[in-house]
């Protein structure tokens, strides 16, 4: 009787309605993008940063929209160094203004870039800034490009939660 109670898998017993065996990792314990909590709790996220990785597509978003990764889409390695490059001349342009990531839509030959700026220059600064950065990069990537930027009093307002 205790032979029929005990089955075996690849040598290993398992005895049912006790223990069950698994052979696949652990998904329930996933830690990667997830931020630690520190010990005061005073550790500021963004909404973004506050979600964790598996609500990608549900309550967060994509930081690159485009369909080039798709199968048989053109173009999947351009885009991606692309996207790189508009990242960093957004940030170095942009210095210490951006309060958000720095989004990329590619809708068709368009390039929308998107953000949260803070209020910390002059509105004519800003505006050539703009201009600078839209000119550069439509001549660049040989494509428009347009910003559409938010601004916002200070940094702290985008704060969704402290852990």
């Amino acid at each position: 009787m205790l032979r029929t109670l005990i089955q075996t898998m690849n040598n290993v017993a398992v005895i049912p309605h006790l223990r069950q065996f698994h052979a696949s990792a652990v998904c329930c314990k996933v830690q990667a993008g997830r931020y630690k909590i520190s010990l005061k709790r005073d550790k500021a996220l963004t909404y973004e940063m506050a979600n964790p990785p598996h609500y990608i597509a549900h309550r967060k978003s994509w930081n690159s929209w485009d369909t080039s990764a798709l199968q048989d889409g053109l173009r999947s390695a351009e885009t991606s160094v692309e996207d790189i490059f508009i990242r960093r001349f957004m940030t170095g342009t942009w210095h210490d203004l951006f309060c958000s990531e720095v989004i990329i839509k590619r809708q068709f030959n368009l390039i929308r870039i998107a953000g949260l700026i803070r209020q910390g220059i002059p509105s004519r600064k800003m505006y050539f800034l703009i201009g600078y950065s839209e000119e550069l990069l439509s001549n660049w990537l040989q494509c428009p490009v347009k910003l559409e930027l938010q601004t916002i009093e200070k940094k702290e307002d985008t704060i969704f939660k402290y852990i």
